[in-house]
């Protein structure tokens, strides 16, 4: 009895912990951009302090800060408390700054992935921190944690945009031998917030995980597409959610605060091919609404 009563009160321990953590992708994300406050000058000192005191940070989607984050929320952040406005998120973040090699990759410099079914959109952003580690608020990990950029087959095949921010950024930590050659060492004793030493030959080389690393995963297994009906001021009018699912569709709200009001996007979905998406774009046209237009929600 006394055994059953210790495993029960064990159970709830467990269960309220896990009620602790914040949901990836939550009901009602807040979409209002919050600018970080600016604490901090530009320079990889204060950049490696803020990677250090965030790693472990839960990644939530629409989040930029200061507790949690989504990916490109976690990079514009880190910027943003050091008076670097970047765009809030990733593809966007990834047309402005000097555009860069990964050959030419230094501490800071942020690296933008495809990580979707099409190899040129980018949807995923890190930030490098040398020998081709990065860190980065994960989905797959659901918080901010640190990867391998070389011994990854999964990121160094989806990689496809490297972007420079920092005004001053002198000290090179990836050279054209390390990037095409992904030789291996054993992992560091520490963790890599701090750019490691060169090899004792001079080149720096590429770190192994011991550890086999998760795939981004995508965010729904249902798909990513949808059509967007439009976007109200407090709810759309029952007679047209009515009108949608009597048309055989199903459909999801997403609220959100914006200049004081409560703001409502109506979206039909979701699905995984842009064809199949394209179909139903025609049919909510033509019977609901005619301005509708396809959206991607990650």
């Amino acid at each position: 009895m006394k055994n059953q009563r210790c495993i029960t009160i064990l159970l709830l321990a467990l269960f309220l912990l896990a009620g602790c953590k914040p949901a990836l992708y939550p009901k009602h994300p807040h979409y209002e951009i919050h600018k970080p406050k600016v604490i901090y000058t530009p320079s990889k000192k204060n950049l490696d302090k803020m990677v250090k005191d965030l790693q472990g940070s839960p990644y939530v989607w629409a989040e930029e800060g200061p507790n949690k984050f989504d990916c490109s929320g976690f990079t514009y952040y880190m910027y943003g408390s050091m008076g670097i406005e970047l765009p809030r998120v990733a593809r966007e973040q990834a047309k402005v700054g000097k555009r860069i090699s990964a050959k030419e990759l230094q501490y800071g410099d942020l690296i933008f992935f495809a990580t979707g079914k099409s190899r040129k959109k980018i949807t995923h952003v890190g930030m490098y921190l040398g020998n081709g580690w990065f860190t980065h608020a994960s989905t797959a990990k659901g918080e901010v944690v640190y990867s391998n950029l070389f011994t990854s087959p999964y990121y160094k095949k989806r990689l496809c945009a490297c972007r420079r921010y920092l005004p001053s950024t002198t000290q090179k930590v990836a050279s054209s031998e390390t990037w095409n050659s992904g030789k291996k060492l054993t992992q560091p004793s520490t963790l890599p917030g701090i750019i490691h030493k060169a090899h004792p030959g001079g080149m720096k080389r590429a770190v192994i995980i011991k550890t086999e690393m998760k795939e981004i995963e995508q965010p729904s297994a249902k798909g990513n597409l949808y059509v967007q009906v439009g976007s109200f001021v407090g709810k759309p009018k029952r007679t047209l959610l009515h009108t949608i699912t009597n048309r055989g569709f199903a459909y999801k709200l997403i609220q959100f605060p914006k200049n004081g009001k409560s703001i409502t996007k109506l979206l039909i979905g979701p699905y995984i091919t842009r064809g199949e998406t394209k179909s139903v774009l025609a049919k909510v046209r033509k019977y609901i609404q005619k301005d509708a237009f396809i959206a991607e929600i990650r």
